[in-house]
């Protein structure tokens, strides 16, 4: 819908007033449907469930990615214990050498406890040494290939693992993507009225992009930290059961620690991506109305509104980022206690001989290990909170509620004549204020209807109902005798051309814009289309012709040209009925008589209805409807209703009568009472 549609809108529900749930015409939405979170607090746990099932199409790599990451953790987790055997081969070799040759094991211990040293005698008995002999370099590197072997083995599967998880990441938000792009498809306008067009294209834009970051960097290592945990205290227990025993103290802390500062970050991650959007809806916002901006000197204003949203945004992210940031120190701070402890004891059992000194350096790696998983997971708790929080606002747009469905057997229009009739409708935007009750009209097949009336009459309403932008109220309209709520949307409307007061054309040569009404048109039908509108007299001052290619925001043609493409776009396509919004206010007075003819052959055997506030545009029209407060007040044509000195002479004799004419006495001729004399100058 465009902005002057939806100031009409806005002025239907209420005129003169601007509720919070309204539109205003800034192009500003507020309300609900689609629009900014509200400041409740996430719901994590059923979020991130949504999210991680949104895998399951990919259970097969997912299930291969698990295989691989037991596979890498088990090779690594080996490696330390392996390491602890290469340090007592070198210990025992550097030992082994200081006593005397010949001797064995035991002789050498009996001795030092004859001499009472028995602390060395226990140091000598943990570990596996002969006398007189040094450093057995076979078997270190026996053990030291092993392990190169190992760390090597496991490179390569966490490399495979990564390169099929990306796959399954990026496909999945392929398909998030695409849903989401047939999501908003399949939503009402309604639903686009409530929602800042910044906002929604945060949600579908960097919001999806947030998820896809979360889950590339979160899931590999969640799988990797939660498999290493499960090895490294399974090879604990089994180095020395009592240090596994210390150590483990440490997950119960942990574990309550980034709980409480979890929970006190998350609803600043919400806020967070929801500042974000508002953002985005006030830069969006501001560019697309940049001259406005200019024209009327707001530029304070909007600088202020910037600033304010942009600190909200800062104080946001920074009391998320900074309290998550928390979580990572203080797990290091809990390790590094933890490896104190594990020092000390294990120095005094090596010096007792009940662990060997490899052991012992195992034990500290696996201390690390164990530490560093969890670690990571703490440290990646702002991400996936983040993560989360944006799957829940794209959730929220896969959730709206969809317009209608079409029907399952649609039914079809068997003689295309352009009759339309409305039966008795009633519709409102806002069921506690009716805007159209029990209307009725009947356009014939060829005929022109005009419809005319002051701002906020109904009169854009009327024309959205038929191309059912909306969803009656009650009553029903019909073409040719079917109810187009039987017909699919795609028929319907492809039997019928818009050509609206607000031009849009998208980044693409002029024959691209054109050809959009009919995208199987020839060549010779592209130009004929184009020389009826006129198109063709300017496009040949233009450097590249029909190559041309438009920006965008199409700043590189006048306002009136834009209109006359998009003139051109509907005559292309040729449609069974014609609908035109105050299609030639942005052309000059010469170009609006040329392009009226051209119009007018093309009004010729098809059915149009045609929104007009200039009404010398509409004076041939077959039928003119006058319309106030979502009803028809009057209705006939040009002369009869001249003759009925009613709503529409009021109207017409304001727009021409003399030159000079008082405001006030023309104020009072517009709103008079129905059968009043019009005022005169």
């Amino acid at each position: 819908m465009t902005d002057q549609q939806m100031e009409e809108r806005s002025a239907e529900e209420q005129p003169g007033t601007v509720k919070a749930t309204e539109r205003p015409t800034t192009g500003r939405a507020f309300g609900p449907p689609g629009g900014i979170p509200g400041d409740k607090s996430m719901n994590f746990g059923p979020s991130a469930k949504r999210l991680l099932a949104r895998l399951r199409p990919h259970r097969t790599q997912v299930f291969g990615v698990i295989l691989l990451a037991i596979a890498s953790v088990g090779l690594s987790v080996l490696g330390p214990k392996l390491l602890g055997r290469a340090t007592d081969i070198i210990f025992a070799g550097a030992i082994g050498k200081t006593l005397p040759a010949g001797a064995t094991k035991e002789q050498v211990i009996g001795g030092l406890r004859a001499r009472g040293d028995n602390r060395m005698a226990d140091l000598l008995g943990g570990i596996d040494l002969i006398p007189g002999v040094g450093i057995d370099f076979d078997a270190l590197r026996n053990v030291l290939l092993l392990v190169l072997g190992l760390y090597v083995g496991a490179f390569l599967l966490s490399w495979l693992q990564g390169y099929i998880l990306n796959g399954v990441v990026q496909r999945t938000i392929l398909d998030l993507r695409s849903e989401v792009e047939d999501k908003l498809n399949r939503l009402p306008l309604k639903y686009f009225d409530g929602a800042p067009r910044g906002e929604l294209l945060s949600r579908v834009t960097n919001d999806i992009d947030n998820i896809s970051t979360s889950l590339q960097q979160t899931l590999s290592q969640l799988l990797t930290s939660l498999l290493t945990v499960i090895g490294v205290v399974t090879l604990m227990f089994v180095v020395s059961p009592l240090l596994a025993l210390i150590a483990l103290i440490t997950i119960p802390i942990s574990m309550v620690l980034t709980a409480a500062i979890a929970k006190r970050s998350q609803t600043r991650f919400v806020a967070q991506w929801r500042h974000t959007g508002a953002l985005n809806a006030e830069i969006e916002e501001a560019f697309t109305g940049h001259e406005l901006v200019k024209v009327f000197g707001r530029q304070k204003e909007i600088e202020a509104s910037f600033a304010k949203k942009n600190e909200d945004l800062y104080q946001a992210a920074f009391g998320a980022q900074f309290i998550s940031g928390l979580i990572m120190p203080s797990m290091m701070f809990i390790g590094n206690l933890n490896y104190v402890v594990i020092a000390v004891i294990g120095g005094l059992r090596v010096a007792s001989g009940t662990m060997s000194l490899g052991d012992v350096q195992a034990f500290i790696q696996y201390s690390r290990q164990f530490t560093q998983p969890l670690t990571q997971v703490a440290s990646m708790a702002n991400l996936l909170q983040s993560g989360v929080a944006s799957a829940e606002r794209v959730f929220e747009v896969l959730d709206a509620e969809e317009q209608v469905p079409d029907d399952e057997t649609p039914a079809k229009v068997t003689e295309a004549r352009g009759r339309v009739e409305f039966e008795h409708v009633s519709f409102s935007y806002n069921p506690d204020k009716p805007l159209i009750t029990d209307l009725s009209l009947v356009a014939e097949p060829g005929q022109t209807v005009a419809i005319v009336g002051p701002t906020g009459a109904g009169k854009t309403t009327l024309v959205n109902l038929i191309m059912r932008f909306y969803e009656l109220n009650g009553g029903r309209i019909t073409l040719d005798g079917v109810d187009i709520t039987e017909l699919t949307r795609h028929d319907l409307r492809s039997r019928i051309g818009m050509v609206l007061q607000d031009t849009w054309l998208f980044g693409g040569t002029i024959r691209d814009n054109i050809m959009y009404g009919n995208l199987t048109a020839t060549e010779e039908q592209m130009l004929a289309a184009a020389k009826a509108t006129y198109v063709d007299r300017f496009v040949h001052s233009l450097p590249d012709g029909y190559d041309t290619v438009i920006d965008e925001e199409g700043s590189n043609v006048s306002a009136g040209e834009k209109q006359l493409l998009t003139i051109a776009r509907a005559f292309l396509a040729d449609p069974q009925l014609l609908i035109l919004d105050e299609a030639t206010s942005s052309v000059d007075t010469r170009t609006e008589v040329l392009v009226q003819r051209a119009m007018a052959a093309l009004r010729s055997d098809r059915t149009s209805f045609v929104i007009a506030h200039r009404l010398s545009t509409i004076r041939d029209a077959d039928l003119i409807l006058v319309m106030e407060d979502g009803s028809i007040v009057e209705q006939g044509n040009h002369h009869q209703l001249l003759t009925a000195n009613g709503a529409y002479a009021r109207l017409y004799n304001a727009q021409f009568s003399a030159a000079v004419v008082d405001i006030d006495e023309e104020a009072a001729a517009i709103t008079a009472p129905v059968g009043a004399p019009a005022a005169r100058p």
